[in-house]
């Protein structure tokens, strides 16, 4: 059987102010090129289809519309809440989905059977996936141990409920005549980030070790951290990764989608397939004279710029980078030497004389700055 597997499109998402609606258009257009092009009997969709838990209607027109799409190739389609997502309300889409031919579970519920689902492709090979939605560890983990245990064993207990949890959808991974499958929304230990996930979900506590996968399942389709990798584990374990760059922190990520071709009998075949339709994301510096002389790329831009703070100098930066959807002084020039005696020296002086100080240490000389300061830290003391 042939698989597509994709996650994290994150559709809704706003970088910097900039929507990026007509970007995840043309990207989850390319995913559905890429499925009429491979047909593949499976696509699976591991997590995170919007950017926030409350998208909007436009947001859920797309995504419904994907899907709906990728069904259309004669593809099964399977799809999982991530941390981004609402899951009750993805599963308040169930009654849709199910009338479309689509699987679609938005979080964990009571009866473990609704998270093993059973199919057979076009040419008869048998397949069983297990669909496991993200779970956080306030969820797996109750309230009581989280007060008794220490937070390194709250770790491991969230993992050791995570590996128990898919140990009961996986035991009946045992049929040597059917591909054993398992999607999951969660960070694996040794996996590397892609520069966008939300730290407070990729930390180590919500990391779990790969051998909570059996060696049984053939392959274990995961969403969650947005650069396209294989982890080592006792079956094949892989993040397809985001299919366009979320923030400027996967500048250097190729997003993509994976392809699966596997049987019962022979182990997984994977190839990404890029998926380049979206804006690229870069990061140029320089001085506003070197700025000036640069070649601008076809992409949005963040822009370390070599200047003293001083009023206007967005504008003409946004003026020479049209694309420029982040400014900022370069750190390297804000690390100037001496600044620790500085901060030895701030005890017991005013605001207004703080940010003077500040000013001066910038070399900043516009008065007008000095003056709105004092207007503002006026009003907000009386």
């Amino acid at each position: 059987m042939k698989i597509l597997h994709t996650s994290d499109w994150h559709v809704g998402k706003v970088l910097k102010g900039q929507s990026r609606a007509d970007e995840h258009k043309a990207v989850l257009a390319g995913v559905i090129e890429i499925a009429r092009a491979e047909q593949p009997d499976l696509v699976i969709v591991a997590g995170d289809l919007y950017d926030t838990a409350a998208p909007s209607s436009e947001a859920t027109r797309l995504v419904t519309r994907a899907l709906t799409a990728l069904r259309r190739t004669g593809a099964d389609v399977v799809a999982i809440g991530g941390n981004h997502d609402n899951g009750p309300a993805l599963d308040a889409l169930r009654p849709w989905a199910d009338a479309a031919g689509i699987t679609l579970r938005g979080g964990v519920r009571e009866n473990p059977d609704e998270h093993v689902i059973d199919g057979t492709t076009v040419g008869g090979e048998r397949w069983r996936l297990a669909a496991l939605p993200f779970l956080s560890q306030r969820y797996a983990v109750r309230a009581l141990e989280m007060y008794e245990l220490t937070a390194a064993e709250t770790n491991q207990t969230y993992a050791d409920h995570l590996g128990r949890v898919l140990g009961r959808l996986t035991e009946g991974f045992t049929e040597p005549d059917r591909v054993h499958l398992v999607t999951a929304h969660l960070t694996v230990t040794g996996a590397a980030t892609g520069g966008g996930e939300r730290d407070a979900h990729t930390v180590l506590g919500y990391a779990v070790p790969a051998t909570v996968f059996p060696a049984t399942a053939h392959y274990v389709a995961l969403g969650h951290l947005h650069r396209a990798q294989r982890v080592a584990g006792p079956c094949p374990v892989r993040y397809s990764g985001s299919p366009l760059a979320v923030d400027f922190g996967e500048q250097e990520n190729i997003p993509s989608v994976t392809i699966v071709e596997v049987t019962a009998s022979t182990a997984a075949r994977v190839r990404e397939v890029p998926v380049t339709a979206a804006s690229a994301l870069r990061t140029v510096r320089g001085t506003l004279a070197q700025l000036a002389e640069i070649e601008a790329p076809d992409a949005w831009l963040r822009v370390f710029v070599r200047e003293q703070p001083r009023a206007g100098l967005r504008e003409e930066i946004q003026e020479l980078l049209p694309r420029a959807l982040e400014i900022r002084i370069d750190p390297e020039l804000l690390a100037a030497p001496g600044s620790g005696a500085r901060i030895a020296q701030r005890s017991g002086r005013s605001p207004r004389e703080l940010f003077a100080d500040y000013l001066d240490s910038r070399g900043h000389a516009d008065e007008g700055v000095r003056e709105l300061f004092d207007e503002l830290f006026e009003e907000v003391e009386h």
